[in-house]
C-alpha cells in the first residue's frame, strides 16, 4: 500500500496550442481566451491560456498511465475510486511553456465505509515552469477493501 512521502518519477511536457484547442472543444468551453490570441490579449494575457483542468489531461498524455500508477501505489485498480481533486494556480499557462510535474504521496488514511474499510491516498503534484511553481494539484484516490 502507498506510503506517505513516496515520490513518483517526474515528467515533462510542452504545452501546445493545438492541444489546448482540442481540450476546450472536447469539454465544450467556448471562452475565447483559450483559443483566440487577440481575445487573450484584451483580457490581459500575452497569448492564449490553458484552461484550469488542462493539466490533468497533460498528465495523461505525458505521465504514467493508470495501471502503472496503481502498481507504484501497490493498489488494485479494480478497487479504485476518484475521491476529489483541486488545483491552486499561481500564474497562467501558455503555449510553448515547458512544464515539469513532480508528485508525492502527501497523506494516507483509512475510514470505515458501509461496505468495509476504505483507504484514502492523497497525492500532491507540483507543476513548474523552470523554477517557478505554476500550479499545485491535490487529488484523493479512494481504495475499497
Amino acid at each position: 500500500m502507498a506510503r506517505i512521502g513516496y515520490e513518483f518519477a517526474p515528467h515533462r511536457f510542452t504545452v501546445e496550442r493545438g492541444k489546448i484547442r482540442e481540450f476546450v472543444r472536447a469539454v465544450g468551453d467556448d471562452n475565447p481566451v483559450y483559443t483566440d490570441p487577440d481575445a487573450a490579449r484584451r483580457a490581459g494575457y500575452p497569448d492564449v491560456i490553458a484552461p484550469p483542468t488542462f493539466l490533468t489531461v497533460m498528465d495523461n498524455w505525458a505521465g504514467p498511465d493508470f495501471e502503472t500508477r496503481c502498481r507504484e501505489l501497490e493498489i488494485d485498480p479494480l478497487k479504485v475510486l476518484h475521491g476529489e481533486q483541486g488545483y491552486e494556480y499561481f500564474c497562467p499557462i501558455h503555449p510553448g511553456d515547458e512544464i515539469e510535474a513532480t508528485a508525492r504521496v502527501a497523506d494516507v488514511y483509512e475510514k470505515e465505509g458501509k461496505s468495509g474499510p476504505m483507504t484514502f491516498i492523497v497525492v500532491e503534484k507540483i507543476y513548474k515552469r523552470e523554477d517557478q511553481t505554476v500550479a499545485v494539484c491535490r487529488s484523493t484516490t479512494v481504495v475499497r477493501s
